[in-house]
């Protein structure tokens, strides 16, 4: 076994991190160093230089309020001070009923069980399994998961199988389990989704659908609209299929309602959602479910137990932390801040969409997507992602983009300077990154 010589502490930020730390989708040996963030506040990262950067993603989508809200962080240390942990299998505690209460108050009709874990993925492998199992425990047989082509999911082996053919799950194909795929209903292609949707439906094979309700985030943010999954709900409903909404990015509030699935006519039967559920603070999850589900497992016989937990299932402080996050989301100036987001959007979209430089731009709630015209193919490993990605970075912008598609899903706290800044930089970068244009035959 070897160790490193070098002192505890010894060089930069940066030069200490590049010994030690292997960092998220991030291919080491060629990505730029990471920039050393030593502080943040409301919509701005401070690095180590005191260089500030609007967090236009909302840090991979998870704060809500701004960073540093002093209102979580009061509740969070109130908490500590009180309980910071107790195992949750054999006892309980009071934020996490309080939350679980408050929680289904805002999701769809019919939910009425919570299940806490700690991350999105997670959230997600719980609602799959939930659903082998509610088939299983009523002594069906049922094997088959339908999900949409594009999907993104997660990253553990459940949740990538219901992901889509992306490049990210290459090596592990031969180990996931096999979905029935749907094209995404996008306009133009409802038809075609919901014919395929039942033709998979009339083989009684399918335990549930799962969908991302409105928008397919890493996928490509690929929005369609409330009235087909709608009916594409009724339609698994009629053949005994639950439906499961992968929420965990366009939960709270992201897509102008606290859920995307409060748009629907249609309730889903499980619900997953992290991400947004604590503003930003502190890991934890939640997948809901509606009474029927649980009751199949409700019974005297152990073997219908839900077997899934975690060492930190329904940790205090993280429950904490989501129940001052609702607090803040429940105001009526947060209300206001999301609809003054989303109409700064719809004012700069109507603007640029005919630009030359713009492909498509897509809109629902405060996320906004453009993208970019590109010679090369459309996806994460378009190489105009790494070079929009340090043009905005070098404007003080932090933003995420997949492949040559550039989108904002910022703070609620975020000002219309701030987004103003944002839109110039895109504009900018139009300009900047404009394809030549071909010259009409004489």
């Amino acid at each position: 076994m070897t160790h490193s010589n070098t002192p505890v502490g010894t060089g930069t930020l940066v030069e200490r991190d590049a010994r030690h730390i292997w960092h998220p989708y991030t291919q080491m040996k060629i990505a730029a160093p990471p920039l050393p963030i030593v502080a943040a506040r409301g919509a701005e990262l401070i690095d180590e230089q005191g260089n500030t950067y609007i967090d236009t993603v909302s840090s991979w989508w998870v704060n809500l309020h701004g960073h540093a809200h002093p209102y979580i962080a009061e509740r969070v240390h109130r908490q500590l001070m009180q309980l910071e942990h107790v195992i949750f299998a054999g006892f309980t505690h009071p934020p996490a009923v309080e939350l679980a209460e408050r929680l289904l108050a805002h999701l769809p009709e019919g939910q009425n069980r919570v299940f806490y874990s700690d991350n999105g993925s997670t959230a997600v492998e719980i609602g799959i399994k939930m659903a082998i199992q509610y088939f299983f425990n009523r002594g069906e047989k049922r094997r088959r998961l339908i999900a949409f082509e594009q999907a993104f999911h997660g990253e553990t082996f459940g949740s990538m199988s219901a992901s889509g053919d992306l490049s990210f799950n290459t090596a592990f194909e031969s180990h996931l389990f096999e979905v029935l795929r749907i094209p995404v209903p996008v306009p133009g292609r409802q038809s075609e989704a919901l014919w395929a949707l039942e033709q998979h439906l009339k083989s009684g094979e399918a335990y549930a659908f799962i969908f991302e309700p409105l928008v397919l985030g890493a996928g490509g943010m690929i929005m369609y609209e409330p009235e087909v999954l709608s009916e594409m709900i009724a339609m698994c409903h009629r053949y005994g299929v639950l439906c499961i909404a992968d929420e965990v990015m366009t939960g709270f509030g992201r897509t102008g309602r606290i859920f995307a699935s409060n748009h629907l006519s249609e309730a889903p039967d499980i619900v997953c959602m992290s991400k947004g559920l604590t503003g930003g603070t502190l890991p934890l999850a939640v997948t809901s479910c509606t009474e029927a589900i649980f009751q199949a497992f409700y019974s005297e016989d152990k073997s219908k137990t839900f077997f899934h937990g975690h060492s930190y299932t329904a940790n205090p402080v993280g429950c904490a932390a989501a129940l001052a996050s609702l607090d803040l989301l429940e105001k009526p100036e947060s209300a206001a801040d999301r609809e003054r987001i989303a109409e700064q959007h719809r004012q700069f979209r109507q603007r640029i969409e005919q630009h030359p430089a713009v492909r498509a731009t897509r809109q629902r709630g405060t996320i906004l997507a453009v993208e970019f015209e590109s010679e090369e193919a459309t996806g994460y490993f378009n190489s105009l992602r790494d070079r929009l990605y340090a043009f905005f970075l070098e404007r003080g912008l932090l933003m995420r983009p997949l492949g040559n598609l550039i989108y904002m899903i910022p703070p609620y706290c975020i000002t219309n300077e701030q987004l103003q800044l944002a839109y110039d930089a895109m504009d900018a970068a139009f300009t900047h990154f404009l394809l030549p244009q071909k010259e009409e035959p004489a």
